[in-house]
């Protein structure tokens, strides 16, 4: 008995190799065959607009004629580097308008601190060139005779135009202030103080606009007019009738967001949460508050690299901006890839910051997005408010905004400010 089970158990240890071997074997292939490799692709879609803001305004009485005495407020969001401009007809004139030097009234100081009070020596008298100017006032034909060929914009200088007739100052006519209302509101007053002058006038309803800015230069810095260059976009129906109409409409469609999206962290972990935020709990002091304030990924990359569960972390950046950029007249956005190796239950989650706010930040939902998902998966993203300033005006803010303490929440849209734009048509995530 002995002998023989001597002699099968060399055969019997050769199978149980075999049969582990084989298992051992088909536990690598598996892992092998649960491993793939997709690529992550995010862009920013957004097609950008050159103003933040615009609108119209007018005398609220019977007549929407800004007569002397009268006076008209409208108020408006707006942060360094951003300026108001603004256009009205030089009532009893046949084509001569009211409006700042471009790119308009300037509203912060050197120091980024509000200007306030008095901003009345920014106005001047232009003349449209489209009608021959005759003598102003109670007298003037309208529209008058037309400018065999249409001059240049030009400015009403010294006091006389082109024909000899008299002007009084701007200043002297109309008187415009400012006040500031906080987190970079403020209010313009425009009245008229032309009554009994030599040059006693009427103002006709504007239009007003304030331009986005880039790299702290407006993006349009003559919204209304361009000194000498042809009137355009309805400006002439200001100018010689008072009609706000067309131009409101041009400035209407150059008005919206304008908006990078910053280096875009990116998280492959295993896990039941998204291992650096939950809606409902405050900043973990981790890093996420750097990108959705200053779109920095670097502190809250090195926290995810040893975070359990994590798996990979990447911060992706536009090769040649850093951040994405919108569309801008036509041009692509920005646009960053990456390889990612996946397996079974693997889970994708992204961070960036919505750059033109305060510390709003684009991420995946809750469930984040799945290993075996494919194709446009952006509608796992959505935007959320981090909670630790000031909410402002998006594109017209202040850098850094004030301090708040508040949970991580979905921004509402419409919020407080504005309506922002679908998800999807400002980024766009495939998974490939």
């Amino acid at each position: 008995m002995n002998k023989k089970r001597l002699r099968f158990l060399p055969i019997a240890l050769v199978a149980s190799v075999f049969i582990f071997g084989s298992c051992s074997d088909d536990k690598d292939k598996n892992m092998v065959e649960n491993k793939s490799t997709k690529t992550i692709t995010i862009e920013n879609v957004l097609d950008s607009k050159l103003l933040v803001e615009s609108g119209t305004f007018q005398n609220s009485g019977a007549s929407p004629v800004i007569f002397p005495g009268n006076s008209v407020s409208f108020s408006f969001y707006a942060g360094p580097g951003q300026s108001l401009s603004f256009a009205t007809m030089y009532g009893l004139s046949n084509d001569l308008f009211f409006a700042p030097n471009n790119p308009g009234i300037k509203l912060y100081d050197d120091s980024g601190k509000p200007i306030t009070g008095d901003v009345s020596s920014q106005i001047d008298i232009w003349d449209n060139g489209t009608r021959v100017n005759e003598a102003p006032g109670a007298n003037v034909t309208h529209p008058g005779v037309a400018e065999t060929t249409a001059k240049n914009i030009k400015k009403v200088g010294g006091t006389t135009d082109d024909y000899g007739h008299s002007f009084l100052a701007a200043s002297q006519l109309m008187s415009v202030s400012l006040a500031y209302n906080g987190n970079s509101n403020f209010t313009v007053t425009i009245s008229n103080i032309s009554g009994g002058k030599a040059n006693e006038t009427g103002f006709s309803p504007g239009v007003w606009a304030i331009s986005n800015v880039a790299g702290g230069n407006p993006l349009m810095p003559n919204p209304i007019y361009a000194k000498d260059q042809p009137s355009a976009n309805g400006l002439t129906n200001i100018a010689e009738a008072g009609m706000t109409a067309n131009m409101s409409s041009y400035l209407t469609a150059n008005t919206g967001l304008f908006t990078g999206l910053s280096p875009v962290l990116v998280v492959v972990y295993k896990g039941d949460n998204n291992p650096f935020f939950q809606t409902g709990e405050k900043d973990r002091g981790e890093g996420l508050k750097d990108i959705a304030q200053t779109g920095n990924a670097d502190a809250l990359y090195n926290a995810l690299k040893s975070k359990a569960g994590v798996k990979s972390v990447y911060v992706l950046k536009e090769a040649t901006t850093t951040a994405l950029l919108p569309r801008i007249k036509g041009a692509a956005g920005g646009k960053v890839s990456q390889m990612l190796t996946l397996e079974e239950g693997d889970k994708i989650s992204i961070a960036t910051m919505f750059g033109s706010s305060s510390d709003w930040f684009y991420a995946t939902k809750s469930g984040d997005i799945k290993a075996s998902a494919s194709g446009d998966v952006s509608s796992s993203i959505e935007l959320f408010d981090n909670g630790t300033t000031v909410d402002q005006y998006p594109g017209a803010g202040i850098r850094p905004a004030p301090s708040a303490s508040r949970v991580i929440s979905v921004l509402p849209n419409p919020n407080p400010f504005t309506t922002i734009p679908a998800t999807s048509n400002i980024i766009k995530v495939t998974l490939q």
